[in-house]
C-alpha cells in the first residue's frame, strides 16, 4: 500500500461520520430491519424514532455503503432517508414539563411545619 492509498484513507474517515458513531448507528439499524422490511413490503409507515436517526445518521455521516451492507439498496436507502427526513420535520415538539404549582410549593412547607414547631 502507497503513503499516498494511506493519506486517501486517512482523509476518508475523517470527513466521514465517526467509525464508532457509524458502526453503531448500523447496529441499531439491524435491530430494527424487521420495521425497514414491513416498511418496504406493506407500505406500513412506523418506523421507530430511533431507526430513523440511525437511517438519517449513516446517510448523511457514514459511508454509503453501510446501508448495502445490509442488503438494501442505494434507492431503497433514499427512500428510508426520504421517509425519516419527513417525520423529522413533522415532529411535534415534546410537550413542556408542567411547573409547579402554587398548591405543591404550600404543601410542601406545610408539611415541613411540624418539624419547626418542635
Amino acid at each position: 500500500m502507497e503513503k499516498s492509498d494511506i493519506n486517501n484513507l486517512t482523509s476518508r474517515l475523517e470527513t466521514s461520520g465517526g467509525l464508532v458513531e457509524c458502526w453503531t448507528a448500523l447496529l441499531e439499524l439491524k435491530s430494527c430491519s424487521d420495521e425497514i422490511v414491513l416498511f418496504f413490503l406493506n407500505g406500513q409507515t412506523d418506523i421507530g424514532g430511533d431507526c430513523c436517526r440511525a437511517i438519517v445518521f449513516i446517510t448523511r455521516s457514514c459511508w454509503p455503503a453501510m446501508l448495502t451492507s445490509l442488503g438494501f439498496t442505494a434507492e431503497e436507502g433514499d427512500v428510508l432517508r426520504g421517509y425519516c427526513d419527513a417525520i423529522e420535520t413533522h415532529t411535534p415538539p415534546p410537550p413542556l414539563s408542567p411547573s409547579p404549582t402554587p398548591f405543591a410549593a404550600v404543601a410542601d412547607d406545610l408539611a415541613k411545619l411540624p418539624s419547626l414547631l418542635d
